[in-house]
């Protein structure tokens, strides 16, 4: 179970990663805005998970 929330930690660190990758001036610089949605939805969706993993933990089920 700890690696489990070891991944769900590292999808949430990425997240976050991937929204400070500066891409200003490399020919990446068009998809600038899909990797910021793709970033939010990481770390919302892996946070989410993890509340409702702990959430679960705490009431015994």
């Amino acid at each position: 179970m700890d690696r489990f929330i070891l991944l769900l930690v590292a999808g949430i660190l990425s997240g976050f990663a991937l929204l400070k990758v500066p891409l200003d001036g490399t020919f990446l610089e068009s998809v600038s805005p899909v990797t910021d949605i793709i970033g939010i939805l990481a770390i919302l969706v892996f946070s989410l998970f993890l509340i409702f993993k702990g959430v679960m933990a705490v009431l015994g089920k």
